[in-house]
């Protein structure tokens, strides 16, 4: 252990003092003890100290008068916070006026010189402005990633982008299919048209036809849309055979549809993706081989993100940089858990990691991200192993946890109460992704759920499901 780290503590009570004094030291840190605020607020003012630990309740001052002004002259010093008054209001208070940490009393003293290693781990200031300008030149960019398999990508599409040629991306859900689409047409003539796009997994089969070319009454479709730029279809895999059809008519010129601004025929790009096997559908006749060949005369292999592991340490800081910018809290991600995130298989994708960060954001007070927490969230979200014969349902998952849940019961079978037990289990985890999807919007979280705004409330505070409070 480095002996440069300095840590002050501030306690009124002696035995505390002395029993953290000694705990330190033995791990190599250099340590200064006082009983009241205004000895800690002088050592810090005079630049002392790498890591506070100080109690809330001092003889001569409240910590929580006295942290808005360490925050103040030392933005960057980290502050633990602990409190023999072990209320929920106490652990708020403490988050909210910057603590790094909040440790109730009585403490175990692993868990405090393990809070303590995390805050002094946190990046230097050198580290933290390279990385976060790293992450905003990122930001700007279409695509993130300079790994081997991406490098191909990106030269394939810049042979692409003055090309005006139909292109057919294809990839697995969640690789960024979409943001290739984005800067083929970004970075392209059309670039000053628009970027029309459409799910097709995501409209109702009967409803295809009509959010394409529109139905005559104001409503043009997203062809007409596009008219001069870039029409996206995403998950052409989806689409009904009838549409196929037409979209075919559309590609080799024969189509009828007139823009009635201009009085001629749409000219667009067409760019589709798919995550699915287009050849197996043709063979399984829901996919025109005709409309395949006039998708596929350019195509990019976008590949998994499990693939280009190399690429998440700067996709993780991206998305913690756009998090912010969200109103979620500023953090920081330490190597540790860059190399947990690159050991996970992430059958998501991309998406699925942007999504676990910003969960992490919403949820954990640490200003640092460290493999103890990546670990617990993705240990929290692994999905059970796929059953061969078929895709896996909800119904099954659960049906297989309850079967090893009976197996393991004394003959008498499990206590009273498991309906209530069961779906407290089910709650929990919907509401909490729920409210991370939403970004902690509680009002567009109960729209989603179908819940009364009320009824979600008292849910969350029966169920204990921590949420993002709106940032100030």
């Amino acid at each position: 252990m480095s002996t440069h780290h300095k840590i002050l503590i501030a306690d009124d009570d002696a035995s505390i003092r002395l029993v953290l004094s000694q705990a330190f030291s033995r791990l190599g840190y250099q340590v200064r003890a006082t009983g009241n605020a205004t000895t800690l607020l002088k050592w810090v003012s005079e630049g002392e100290g790498d890591l506070v630990i100080t109690d809330v309740v001092m003889p001569d001052e409240n910590v929580f008068d006295v942290l808005p002004r360490i925050r103040k002259d030392r933005p960057k010093l980290p502050v633990i916070v602990m409190s023999a008054q072990n209320t929920l209001l106490t652990a708020v208070n403490a988050a909210e006026i910057g603590a790094f940490e909040y440790v109730p009393k009585p403490f175990d003293l692993d868990d405090m010189t393990a809070a303590a290693k995390r805050a002094l781990a946190r990046p230097t200031d050198s580290e933290a402005t390279k990385a976060q300008a790293r992450a905003l030149r990122d930001e700007r960019l279409p695509l993130i990633g300079r790994s081997a398999p991406m490098q191909e990508v990106y030269r394939t599409i810049a042979r692409l982008v003055g090309a005006d040629l139909t292109v057919l991306i294809l990839g697995e859900s969640g690789a960024g299919k979409e943001l290739v689409a984005r800067a083929l047409h970004d970075l392209g003539p059309r670039k000053d048209g628009r970027f029309s796009v459409i799910n097709l997994a995501a409209v109702p089969r009967e409803r295809v036809e009509t959010e394409l070319f529109g139905k005559g009454d104001g409503d043009l479709g997203k062809l007409i849309e596009a008219d001069g730029g870039t029409l996206f279809l995403d998950e052409i895999g989806d689409m009904p055979l009838d549409a196929q059809t037409r979209l075919l008519r559309v590609i080799d010129g024969s189509e009828t549809t007139i823009n009635p601004k201009t009085g001629r025929r749409p000219n667009v790009r067409v760019i589709a993706a798919t995550n699915r096997d287009l050849r197996a559908l043709i063979q399984q006749g829901l996919f025109r081989e005709d409309l395949f060949f006039r998708l596929n005369v350019a195509r990019i292999r976008l590949p998994p993100l499990r693939d280009r592991t190399d690429d998440i340490p700067d996709l993780a800081r991206s998305f913690l940089l756009r998090a912010h910018r969200e109103g979620l809290p500023a953090k920081a991600i330490d190597a540790g858990a860059l190399e947990r995130l690159k050991a996970y298989e992430w059958p998501g994708n991309v998406r699925e990691l942007e999504n676990l960060i910003r969960r992490i954001c919403a949820l954990y007070a640490e200003d640092l991200i460290t493999a103890r927490i990546v670990e617990r969230e993705l240990q929290d979200q692994s999905p059970a192993p796929a059953d061969p014969s078929g895709p896996v349902t909800l119904a099954t998952l659960v049906e297989r946890h309850l079967a090893g849940y009976f197996a393991d019961q004394p003959e008498g079978g499990p206590p009273p109460g498991l309906y209530d037990r069961v779906l407290h289990e089910i709650e929990r985890p919907l509401i909490r992704l729920t409210l991370s999807a939403t970004r902690g919007n509680q009002v567009r979280a109960a729209e989603i759920l179908g819940l009364n705004r009320n009824t979600l409330r008292k849910k969350i505070q029966d169920l204990g499901v921590e949420t993002a409070r709106a940032k100030r």
